[in-house]
């Protein structure tokens, strides 16, 4: 009887049989795979982690997970990592928890145990309280593993909804995202989309040509532009993916890690006292001349530098993050060039769910007016502006951050109200010389309270231009508000800057508790 060789139990045996693991692991994808998926111009999974995160961080987990599935052919193959690249590391130093699709492996369709390397890390994110970061690239559930597949992605979404609030939660998407994985992203705090290059859909172009007939582009229906531009999906496009993690990197720098933790602060910037003279011009004299909001925007913040927030979607209002005095500040501002800066459904969308995000992770919130009302019309009526404004006047009413107003120009009606008044629970709130505070505009307010008079006038147009200019001087100033308290100070556009660091230097030890409860309930 022949013998058996010997096993080889030292340590250099059993080295050399990981490293072999390791390596397979590593090249899980086929070659033809990673040269088609780059072929598009894409990374690889873990190309994009190393990308993303500071060289050398990056500290892997479950790299030997395998599938243990049965049936319509996976038995034959059982590849490491079974799709997704899991871990945790560091961006500029601060600590991260990230997961990354891998195309290469079966599409990156998420099965059982690629699931289960995601709830982990998930869990771990929580638990130690840091950002995750998902990069999906992903043809969705795996049909072979069946509900199982499905019920797995339940776990996700529940985990979702439980790190909401607590730790920051950002979605890249890098490639396909249909079906039931779209809830996921959706979910998160952040979603990030590559022009070309990611797509988002519940039922792609096929079903939906069946369905409706409607004959619709991959790119039409969930491309990064569309989602940015009309479904107010994609906070961020990039035009390619390297600018995208770029992107997160610098979003991140805005973000605490966690719902315990203040965002992080620079060192203050030198020029905190200096007055900038420029903003006295930036604003017409006539109250009915757009401009540019986020040219008032970029002059106050440190360096000018301004992090927009859905830059293409609701552009009526602007939104984004700053640094004033080196702190990190959420800005909200209605945007005059763009429908003369009123509140409709999309902006009131925008706004509120950009103040709960702020709010949730202590972002002190700057609110910058220039508001003429609410968009009329029987669309949005019958499309709810009602509720949908409400959800922004509810973002700002439970906000706890510290919260400062600066009235520029036009603050009208109701829609002053809702952007964040004193009534409200503003910290502060300042008006320029320029601003307007009343129910409504002079035109309007004259045509109402004096109808009588003008159809009785010998000179209706004369009467009405005097009565326009008396209503103006003694009610369209910041002047009656500021006797009032509503406003706390008029001050000179060249202070705005000066006023908000020294307003935010007070605030930041500002500590306010909402009523014990399970919950609001939010105007959905």
């Amino acid at each position: 009887m022949a013998e058996h060789p010997a096993v080889d139990r030292s340590m250099g045996a059993r080295l050399a049989a990981l490293e072999a693991r390791r390596a397979e692991a590593v090249n899980a994808g086929s070659q033809r795979s990673v040269k088609a998926h780059k072929a598009k111009g894409k990374m690889t999974a873990r190309e994009r982690i190393d990308y993303l995160l500071d060289e050398g961080s990056f500290q892997e987990m479950d790299l030997l997970v395998r599938h243990r599935s049965h049936g319509m052919g996976l038995e034959r193959s059982r590849p490491y990592t079974d799709g997704v690249v899991t871990g945790f590391g560091t961006i500029d130093e601060r600590r991260v928890c990230v997961f990354s699709q891998d195309f290469t492996v079966f599409g990156g369709a998420l099965g059982e145990a690629h699931a289960e390397k995601i709830h982990k890390v998930m869990d771990l994110a929580l638990s130690v309280g840091v950002p995750i970061i998902g990069l999906d690239d992903s043809g969705g559930a795996r049909i072979q593993e069946g509900v199982v597949s499905l019920h797995s992605y339940g776990g996700i979404f529940s985990r979702n909804v439980r790190a909401s609030g607590v730790v920051p939660q950002i979605s890249v998407i890098l490639g396909p995202c249909a079906g039931g994985a779209v809830y996921s992203p959706a979910m998160t705090d952040f979603i990030f989309m590559v022009h070309e290059t990611s797509h988002m859909f519940i039922t792609g172009p096929d079903v939906v040509k069946t369905v409706t007939g409607e004959d619709v582009s991959l790119e039409q229906l969930g491309g990064a532009m569309s989602h940015a531009t009309r479904s107010g999906v994609a906070t961020f496009v990039a035009p390619n993916e390297k600018a995208c993690l770029d992107e997160v990197r610098y979003l991140l720098s805005f973000l605490p890690s966690n719902n315990l933790e203040a965002p992080p602060d620079l060192e203050e910037p030198e020029d905190l006292d200096a007055q900038v003279v420029g903003l006295r011009d930036m604003v017409p004299d006539s109250p009915n001349q757009p401009y540019d909001m986020r040219r008032v925007i970029t002059a106050v913040v440190d360096g000018g530098e301004y992090l927009e927030y859905f830059p293409r979607w609701a552009m009526n209002l602007t939104c984004g993050f700053a640094r004033i005095g080196g702190r990190a500040v959420g800005i909200v501002g209605n945007e005059p060039s763009v429908l003369a800066g009123v509140l409709d459904i999309a902006s009131s969308e925008k706004g509120a769910r950009f103040v709960r995000t702020c709010d949730a992770f202590n972002i002190p919130l700057v609110t910058f007016v220039d508001v003429p009302g609410f968009m009329p019309g029987t669309d949005q009526e019958y499309g709810g502006i009602i509720r949908h404004g409400a959800k922004l006047l509810y973002a700002y009413c439970e906000a706890t951050v510290p919260r400062v107003q600066v009235i520029i120009r036009k603050a009208y009606g109701g829609a002053y109200i809702v952007m964040d008044s004193k009534s409200i629970g503003a910290d502060f709130a300042y008006a320029w010389p320029s601003a307007e505070l009343a129910v409504m505009g002079p035109q309007g307010a004259v045509e109402i309270v004096y109808r009588r008079e003008l159809v009785d006038s010998p000179d209706p147009a004369a009467r009405r231009a005097e009565l326009v200019d008396d209503y103006i001087e003694r009610y369209a100033n910041p002047y009656v508000a500021a006797e009032r308290g509503y406003v706390d100070a008029v001050i000179d556009p060249a202070d705005t800057r000066r006023v908000l660091v020294r307003a935010l230097q007070l605030l930041a030890s500002k500590r306010e508790e909402l009523p014990k409860r399970k919950h609001g309930n939010v105007p959905l």
